[in-house]
């Protein structure tokens, strides 16, 4: 069974969605039976590369208010944050042109790294106020992941992966998405938004039963006493 995933690395309900997915699938007893697939959406494709525009100058220039005000708007989506382990750092948030990250992660795709490129790519962003549309920067994220710096000048340098990027991203147009994430889910249901726990465990039942699939086992309670391999410990 499949998940396919769109988002962006610059949007925070994006890694909001994808943790609460990661435990839905540990909470619901289908960890290893799934595929989980990450496709590229764009918010904004039209962000300067070189920019280094604080997140809350972005946002005050978008909505048309107060930089103050900015700020607290992110309160409210920083606490959500917080219920799913993460600590966002909006004060050191920089606007970033995401398309170049994209690529890297459908090259590291090739590699059997993508989930970790683009967990990495989150991370950086939302918590650690990384410049990830900033060349010098992904080459960083590259080398934490252990894939080849040298390869992923090359890709950066060129128009490598681009197609795959504008694939995703008319894919997503076709079955109308809008915003994101957006979970698909053995292309049967999908989920908008990041939504409560209880909808994505619901779903991911319902796909993996139809699919064939079983939970695997939950234990309750500690480990009690026991006979094992032909011997009873008295």
């Amino acid at each position: 069974m499949k998940i396919e995933v769109w988002s962006d690395y610059v949007c925070p309900f994006c890694y909001i969605g994808k943790r609460q997915l990661e435990k839905a699938i540990k909470d619901s007893g289908y960890e290893g039976q799934l595929e989980v697939e990450y496709k590229s959406f764009l918010l904004d494709p039209t962000t300067p590369i070189d920019t280094e525009e604080p997140v809350y100058s972005s946002l005050a220039n978008k909505y048309g208010v107060t930089e103050e005000r900015a700020k607290e708007m992110t309160k409210g989506v920083a606490e959500r944050a917080k219920e799913v382990g993460l600590e966002y750092d909006f004060d050191n948030m920089k606007n970033a042109n995401t398309v170049a990250a994209h690529r890297l992660a459908k090259w590291a795709a090739t590699k059997g790294k993508g989930a970790q490129m683009s967990e990495r790519l989150l991370q950086a962003y939302f918590l650690e106020g990384v410049a990830i549309g900033k060349h010098e920067e992904l080459l960083k994220l590259v080398e934490n992941i252990g894939l080849n710096t040298a390869e992923a000048q090359d890709i950066l340098n060129g128009e490598q992966f681009a197609d795959e990027v504008e694939r995703d991203i008319y894919e997503a147009q076709n079955i109308g998405v809008r915003g994101v994430p957006f979970f698909v889910f053995d292309n049967k249901y999908g989920i908008s938004g990041a939504q409560p726990q209880q909808l994505f465990e619901q779903t991911i039942a319902q796909a993996a039963n139809e699919a064939g699939l079983k939970p695997k086992l939950k234990m309750i309670g500690d480990e009690g006493e026991a006979c094992s391999d032909g011997q009873c410990d008295l």
